[in-house]
């Protein structure tokens, strides 16, 4: 099993990141990858584009190397009520959100899972989030089995995120809980790279690897089959 949209990733407009669009996109093109969503971070993030490249993406093509190419954002969560470091305007003219939490962008470096756990019920309640990335992270751990019904009720989707495996230690085994609890309650998942470089495009064998060693339910992975893609798109009012 593979992925057929890879919906975090980075380019050189974070800074930090080391390939253009045409070299993601082109990247997702030799993936076979129906679509790619480009989510340079938020505003707070050291080195992030500013406002008007988001307002700008809008310049992209729809489809790209035969490629649909979504024009999202990775925002920060600013604080532990969940307000994310965006204005409403710019995250509306986005089709794609991502919504994480970053240390060098939210001041408290060790909150407890009672501030994680009520600043992501928060986000649930946010109507221009999609996704909830690598809340695996240990350092903001939080109520899962109190977390993911809202999140999976609220319609977002709740990120596995294969670079997390290699760059924050510790988050494997929470990722494995997290998806565990996904599976009780049917909360709907999407498998990224997060990838800062194009050759990570696509490539998510670890994170497809612990999923098959829990017996994780394919129709659960939203970017596994283009049907199941299409139809999160649609229900979102996303061209597809």
């Amino acid at each position: 099993m593979n992925i057929i949209a890879d919906t975090h990733t980075h380019t050189i407009s974070s800074t930090h990141a080391f390939s253009t669009v045409q070299e993601m996109v082109k990247a997702a093109a030799d993936m076979h990858l129906y679509a790619i969503a480009l989510t340079d971070h938020g505003y707070t993030m050291p080195g992030a584009p500013g406002r008007w490249f988001f307002e700008s993406l809008f310049t992209i093509p729809e489809v790209l190397y035969g490629v649909r190419v979504l024009k999202g954002v990775e925002a920060n969560v600013a604080d532990f009520k969940g307000s994310l470091d965006m204005e409403k305007s710019v995250l509306k003219s986005l089709e794609w959100v991502v919504a994480s939490m970053h240390g060098v962008t939210l001041k408290e470096k060790k909150p407890s899972i009672e501030k994680c756990t009520q600043a992501w019920l928060n986000i649930a309640e946010n109507p221009d989030v999609n996704v909830i990335g690598h809340s695996g992270t240990p350092e903001y751990k939080y109520d899962y089995e109190r977390v993911i019904p809202i999140l999976a009720k609220n319609g977002k989707l709740i990120e596995i995120n294969n670079g997390s495996f290699r760059f924050r230690k510790g988050s494997m085994d929470n990722c494995v809980q997290i998806a565990r609890v996904c599976k009780k309650y049917g909360a709907r998942i999407v498998v990224n790279t997060d990838s800062h470089f194009s050759t990570a495009v696509g490539h998510v064998e670890d994170a497809m690897a612990i999923l098959k060693d829990i017996d994780f339910p394919q129709k659960l992975i939203v970017n596994s089959s283009l049907d199941s893609f299409k139809g999160y798109l649609k229900e979102h009012n996303i061209n597809c």
